[in-house]
């Protein structure tokens, strides 16, 4: 017997079981698809989060209070002039201090808490930041500023809004717009009464800032250094400063030189420390998908080896009609070991295509907040091509103890009649 003819044999096989061997396809295709679908959408996770941060700047580093425990988190809406219990207070001496350390460029103070904004008759409760506005282009390098916006550095009494606060997602109408009034309504507890107080104060909106993928300005409503002071009554206490090395190269050890300066009493984080979190992160997962995936491969093996093992049972006389008339052990084995070739090549193959929608179904699945861009996955070549090789390498795998057993069958036993 030629390759050809028990190719046509093999084939042949399949197609009287239409049914079975089109389940275990689909068990194989199952398989194949999880594993392309996690390694595109795991792969798009990691480009998303490249492009969220790339929008940092990568030479920045964000410094704030060392805390210690059951203390007040920075930027909290509780207390005026700094957080309870931190270790140390971010003031103009500590500055100086971190200005002197070689390879720093700049060293940028800021406020940040919770306010309520109130516009047009509506409010809603926001983040604000307080600022040098002219600094937003330093720690947002791509920053853009919708038509008609100006920054007034030395003006208590103005206010730039992030689109999506001014322009909220999925509302027709602005919550404000250049040149309208905003009110801006803080609330904290008064250190020495110990009751809650209340202060507020109205702003011009002379600039809109166009969403940039940097989270610390996208969220945010950013008021000069003089009033966010006076707001949140921090008393020359900053929540957090923004430490600009002189390039990306020397972030490292910059953040060495502060914590030689401050130990633990300090907070240093960096781009890089935040992206290597979040690939943890989403890399645990990741790999917990995948194992998932290797599971539903197995399941797949195990399904090829139950579908040709019922094959050979039943196929018991046809096995010893073709030992009798010359085929060789050899070719029984060939023609069972092609069957699940041909099975996990038809399951690979629909695999890949359905990992590619599955892919983009999981992505359109994943939570994201409105008005944030799209999660797209991501499929390499050389990702699908191994995940193909080893779909149909299991399932060639799964089928040789049956093609053995197969391979074995005695035509006189096979051929003898059934008493």
């Amino acid at each position: 017997m030629d390759i050809r003819e028990i190719f046509i044999l093999s084939f042949q096989a399949l197609k009287e079981r239409k049914i079975r061997s089109l389940l275990t396809i689909v068990m194989v295709m199952a398989g194949t698809s999880l594993l392309v679908a996690v390694n595109g959408v795991g792969a798009g996770f990691t480009e998303f989060f490249n492009k969220q941060f790339s929008n940092l700047a990568p030479n920045i580093l964000f410094v704030t209070s060392g805390q210690t425990q059951g203390s007040t988190t920075v930027g909290s809406t509780e207390g005026g002039g700094g957080s309870a219990g931190s270790k140390i207070t971010l003031n103009a001496a500590v500055i100086n201090r971190i200005e002197s350390l070689p390879f720093i460029d700049k060293v940028i103070p800021s406020y940040q808490s919770q306010v309520l904004m109130k516009s047009r008759g509506e409010e809603k409760s926001n983040a604000a930041l307080s600022i040098d506005p002219n600094n937003l282009f330093v720690i947002a390098p791509t920053l853009e500023l919708q038509p008609g916006s100006q920054l007034k550095q030395n003006d208590p009494s103005a206010i730039i809004l992030a689109d999506n606060i001014a322009n909220p997602p999925g509302q027709d109408n602005p919550f404000v717009t250049i040149g309208e009034t905003i009110e801006l309504e803080y609330s904290f507890i008064d250190d020495t009464t110990g009751e809650q107080e209340t202060l507020s104060k109205n702003f011009l909106v002379t600039g809109i800032m166009e969403p940039t993928g940097n989270p610390t300005i996208d969220g945010a409503a950013v008021i000069n250094l003089d009033a966010g002071d006076a707001l949140f009554q921090k008393t020359g206490k900053y929540d957090s400063l923004f430490v600009v090395a002189s390039s990306t190269e020397l972030v490292d050890a910059v953040e060495e030189e502060i914590k030689k300066l401050y130990g633990n009493d300090i907070g240093v984080t960096t781009v890089k420390a935040i992206l290597k979190t979040i690939e943890q992160f989403t890399g645990g997962i990741t790999s917990f998908l995948l194992s998932i995936a290797i599971i539903s491969l197995v399941v797949g093996a195990v399904g090829i080896i139950t579908t040709l093992y019922t094959s050979v049972v039943e196929r018991i006389r046809e096995i010893g009609t073709l030992k009798a008339i010359g085929a060789q052990s050899s070719n029984i084995l060939t023609m069972f070991v092609l069957e699940a070739l041909i099975i996990g090549m038809l399951g690979a193959t629909l695999g890949l295509l359905g990992g590619i929608g599955g892919g983009y179904a999981l992505s359109q699945a994943t939570p994201r907040n409105e008005g944030d861009p799209p999660l797209i996955p991501l499929f390499f070549i050389t990702d699908m091509v191994t995940v193909w090789f080893i779909s149909v390498a299991l399932s060639v795998i799964a089928g040789l103890l049956p093609a053995w057993k197969a391979s074995k069958v005695s035509p006189i036993e096979a051929l003898r009649p059934k008493t």
